[in-house]
């Protein structure tokens, strides 16, 4: 399949990146900086632009059949749009091509998942250091939920670089869990089959061991 890549250059973005194209996947990776994408492919197509540009991402829309969307920034206590701002670009101009897919990568902690990563993380971590972060990635999974794509949202549990168990639980209802770690490589293997698989169509599934 042919997919447009939003965060190639990040840990997860690069597990992505790595196993697609071991699929068989043409990725179109649009980045701020084409220097930090290590990776050569014929099948790997790199767009220079910004997701908060309206034109960037309509340019490197063009011809894609789908979206992965594994956007990251780093820890700051400043007001955040990244998340609905880059999301709410995307979401026009999947409609512009008419591309209907979009998997979004956000995390634990990101809508009803609040309150489920343990103690430390919950009370101490979210609401200081990610609090700005995830209070912007509410407003992108609402964007992703009234819009009229076929949206699935991933919420990875507390993301490791650690290999790939290839066994993981997919939780939906999250009535007494607690989030354990998750590696990136499965989460990735886990975006990637979302490309051609309804069974989380519209549905916020987390990613835990």
């Amino acid at each position: 399949m042919k997919f447009l890549l939003i965060g190639a250059t990040g840990p997860t973005g690069k597990e992505l990146v790595k196993q697609g194209l071991a699929q068989g996947h043409e990725i179109t990776a649009l980045v701020r900086d084409a220097l930090k994408m290590t990776a050569g492919h014929p099948k790997l197509h790199t767009v220079t632009g910004d997701i908060l540009n309206q034109a960037d991402v309509d340019a490197a829309m063009a011809g894609r059949e789908a979206v992965i969307c594994s956007l990251g920034t780093g820890v700051t206590f400043k007001h955040v749009t990244l998340f609905s701002d880059g999301t709410r670009n995307l979401l026009n101009s999947m409609r512009n091509h008419s591309i209907r897919r979009i998997i979004c990568i956000t995390g634990i902690g990101a809508g009803d998942s609040r309150g489920h990563g343990g103690f430390l993380y919950d009370n101490v971590i979210e609401p200081t250091l990610l609090r700005s972060i995830y209070a912007d990635k509410d407003r992108q999974e609402e964007l992703l939920r009234q819009s009229d794509r076929d949206w699935i949202i991933v919420r990875p549990g507390m993301l490791t670089n650690d290999e790939a168990k290839g066994k993981y639980r997919v939780l939906l209802d999250l009535a007494g869990i607690t989030a354990a770690h998750v590696a990136r490589a499965d989460v990735a293997e886990f975006a990637l089959r979302q490309l051609t698989s309804n069974e989380f169509l519209h549905k916020t599934p987390l990613l835990t061991y």
